[in-house]
Order: C-alpha cells, then sequence, then structure tokens
C-alpha cells in the first residue's frame, strides 16, 4: 500500500499511513461521565475527588489547560488502582478496613494530631473525601501485598551479588551518594511525544510549588510511588547513566528532567546528598532550646526590630542552658525543648549554622514580624561515629526491590492488556 511507514514495537509490525484521514471527530473535552473496567465503575466524581487533593498539594496553583490534564491521567491512574485492587481479589489477597482505617488515621495524626474528624472535614472542605483517599490507601495496600506474594518470592538474589555490590561499596568509600526522589512515566515510541509534553508540564507544576511527593503518589508509574517517589540511597553507578549525569549537576532540593530513559521518561529530585561510608556532620543529635517571642498585631517594623535587638542581647548575655528558661520568663518569651534533633532535619539555612555553635551559644534571631522571632541555643550534641560497613540484608533488599519494580511494570501492563473497558 502506498504511501505508508512501517512503526516496529515490542509486539510486531504495526502499518502506518504518514497522512491519516480520521472519520470521525474526537473532543478532547467531551469527558466521558464513567467508566467501566471488568464491570467496576469509576465516575466523574470519583476523578474529581482524587483531583482535589493534587490541586490542594499544589497550592491551588493548576490552570484550566493543565486541570483538562490532569484529570485525564488521574483517570488512568484510577483505572490502574482498580485493576491492582481487582487483581488483588482474584488472586484471595484481601486488605481488611481496619487495616486501611489505621492507614488513613496515621495520615491524619500526622496532619491534622490524630483529629481524624478534622482530617474527614478537610477533605471535603477541599472538594474530595474520606472514601477516595480510602480507596487510594486500599489500592497500593492491595498491590504492594500481591508483589509481595506472587512476584517477590520469585526474585533471587545470590551472596555472590550482593558482596560485589558490597565491595564496590567499600571501594568507593568517600565518594559521594544521594537520597533521590523520581517520578517515572512510561512510553512507546507512539506516545512518547505526549508523554513527554506531560512530563514537562508535571516539571512546571513542581516549579511553582507542587508537591513532589503528591505528584509521585499519583503519576509515577514505578513501585516507589506509594512512599512519594523515594528511592532512598543511592550511588551514581546504581542509575542509567543518563540519569547519574543530571544528578551531578543538582544541590539538595533541586529538579531536573523530563530525561529520556529505557521505557520512559523521569523527573528526578535530589532529597539530600552524602560520603558514601563516611561520617556525615549533618547526622549529629543535637539537644536544642528554641526560644521565641511574638509582636502584637500592628507593631511597626522599627518597633519589632528594636524589640529583637533587645531579645538577641539577652540571649547573649544568657549563660547556658540552665539560665535561659528563667530570662525567657522574663522577656516573656516562650521555650520549646527538643533533645533528639538531627541536624539534617533543621532547614538548610540552619543546619551549619548550627553545628558551628558552642555549647551555650545561641544563633542570631530570625523570624518575621508576623510568625515572631526565635533563636535556637545548642545544650548538646552528640556526633555520629564513622559510618558502619555496608549492611549485607540492606544491599540484599535494595537489589530485590529494583527487580520486583521492574516486573511490577510489566504485571501492569498485562492487566492493562487483558481489561474489558467501556466508556459511557
Amino acid at each position: 500500500m502506498g504511501g505508508t511507514v512501517r512503526a516496529q514495537d515490542a509486539s510486531g509490525a504495526l502499518n502506518l499511513p504518514t497522512n491519516p484521514q480520521f472519520f470521525a471527530k474526537e473532543d478532547p473535552n467531551n469527558r466521558k461521565a464513567k467508566v467501566v473496567i471488568n464491570g467496576e465503575v469509576i465516575t466523574g466524581t470519583d476523578v474529581d475527588q482524587r483531583v482535589a487533593l493534587i490541586v490542594n498539594a499544589s497550592g491551588n496553583k493548576i490552570g484550566d489547560e493543565e486541570l483538562q490534564r490532569l484529570k485525564l491521567q488521574v483517570m488512568r491512574n484510577l483505572m490502574d488502582e482498580t485493576l491492582q485492587i481487582q487483581e488483588a481479589k482474584i488472586q484471595d489477597v484481601s486488605i481488611d478496613q481496619a487495616e486501611v482505617d489505621q492507614s488513613y488515621a496515621r495520615v491524619a495524626s500526622q496532619s491534622f494530631g490524630q483529629d481524624i474528624k478534622a482530617m474527614d472535614a478537610y477533605l471535603y472542605k477541599i472538594g474530595s473525601s474520606p472514601a477516595s483517599l480510602k480507596r487510594q490507601i486500599r489500592g497500593e495496600l492491595s498491590w504492594q501485598r500481591l508483589l509481595r506474594r506472587n512476584v517477590q518470592p520469585f526474585v533471587n538474589v545470590s551472596e555472590e551479588e550482593v558482596r560485589d555490590v558490597i565491595k564496590r561499596l567499600q571501594e568507593s568509600k568517600g565518594t559521594e551518594e544521594y537520597r533521590v526522589g523520581e517520578i517515572f512515566l512510561s512510553a512507546t515510541e507512539e506516545n512518547k511525544p505526549a508523554v513527554f509534553e506531560n512530563a514537562k508540564k508535571i516539571v512546571e507544576q513542581l516549579k511553582q510549588g507542587g508537591s513532589f511527593q503528591g505528584y509521585a503518589r499519583q503519576y509515577s508509574e514505578a513501585s516507589t510511588a506509594a512512599v512519594g517517589g523515594d528511592l532512598g540511597w543511592i550511588r551514581l553507578g546504581q542509575l542509567p547513566a543518563e540519569l547519574g549525569t543530571a544528578l551531578q549537576t543538582l544541590t539538595p532540593g533541586q529538579l531536573v528532567g523530563p530525561i529520556e530513559t529505557r521505557g520512559g521518561f523521569s523527573i528526578l529530585l535530589e532529597i539530600d546528598k552524602r560520603q558514601v561510608l563516611t561520617a556525615d556532620p549533618r547526622d549529629a543529635v543535637l539537644s536544642l532550646k528554641q526560644v521565641s517571642i511574638n509582636f502584637a498585631k500592628g507593631t511597626t517594623q522599627t518597633q519589632a526590630t528594636a524589640k529583637a535587638k533587645q531579645f538577641a542581647d539577652a540571649m547573649q548575655a544568657a549563660r547556658g542552658c540552665g539560665t535561659v528558661d528563667a530570662i525567657a520568663a522574663g522577656l516573656g518569651a516562650d521555650v520549646v525543648t527538643n533533645d533528639q534533633m538531627k541536624a539534617r532535619d533543621l532547614p538548610a539555612q540552619l543546619q551549619n549554622m548550627v553545628l558551628a555553635l558552642s555549647l551555650g551559644e545561641t544563633t542570631p534571631p530570625f523570624g518575621s514580624i508576623e510568625e515572631g522571632v526565635r533563636v535556637l541555643m545548642l545544650c548538646g550534641r552528640d556526633d555520629p561515629k564513622s559510618s558502619a560497613e555496608p549492611n549485607f540484608d540492606e544491599v540484599q533488599a535494595q537489589i530485590e526491590d529494583e527487580r520486583v519494580n521492574k516486573r511490577a511494570q510489566t504485571y501492569l501492563r498485562d492487566l492493562r492488556r487483558d481489561a474489558i473497558i467501556d466508556y459511557d
């Protein structure tokens, strides 16, 4: 047949015309009211409630065009989630409602101080619902348990492989390793341009303040999506060359991507950086006292500056942590003590400043008229011991996770291929 090109994929040859003529028009804005996948309904309301979680995590900064694209992506995510839950049921992998409720309570505890009713009210307020978030939790738990039973037992990692990795770690002592977040989007030759454009829009949203963890949970097709895309600590040699090269250009907190890699595109976030098998000063455990004052409503900048100087002078005059409580009381200041603060968990701007303090010294005052002014006083410091040798079990588990992740992607592709889908 004249005027055709042939595109090859893993399943065989496709015969595609260079200038296709369409016999029906497609309106991308005409979203179907519901999708039925293997007999289970996903409604527009299901999509909207899940979208609300992402929009809120992005500070409500998503435009109309991006919102339509987001809804389509969320629909695909919900379809995958449905397939995962259905497969778990078929394979007699059950998740009790009590487990889902327990995970939901943990989320409430992290965000609302164990107040589940406050969490419920918040979700309704932003246009979502407890049922939507609990369904997402059920999907994640079902898929994780299914992989542990049907995939993980068949992934073999030999002792020799683990010992080779440990040897390479020992040989690379002192070199840098990175804690990395990844959003992975799979792509074929046919849909590669569209996936790339989607990935670029995700990067734009992240740069505007979107939550990387939130986007990873909703978009990433890697098994690490359930933990916000966190790959843990890795060395450059553990990544494809194109990702390792890009990672070297970053500093903690920076993004890079989309980067084309085998099977799709990756967006990387450098969460942290350290040296292999070398003690990191930021792992020091600190005992800190935070002393803070607030400003009355209507306080001018001049008044705030004067009060902040008086506060700073008083803190500098304090003779160690034994006297600071009494001085704070005289100033009407609040004192909060934390005896188990890792230096690396402090804001980046404060880490080196606090590590440079001697016992009883304070940081310069910091804050604002709205949030008040505070200082940190160092009351104790336990420096980290030299880093332990790599743990055999931990290295083995990391290799297993990488292989399980690859098989999980294939497993999900097979479920998509065999699904019966109706659009209404």
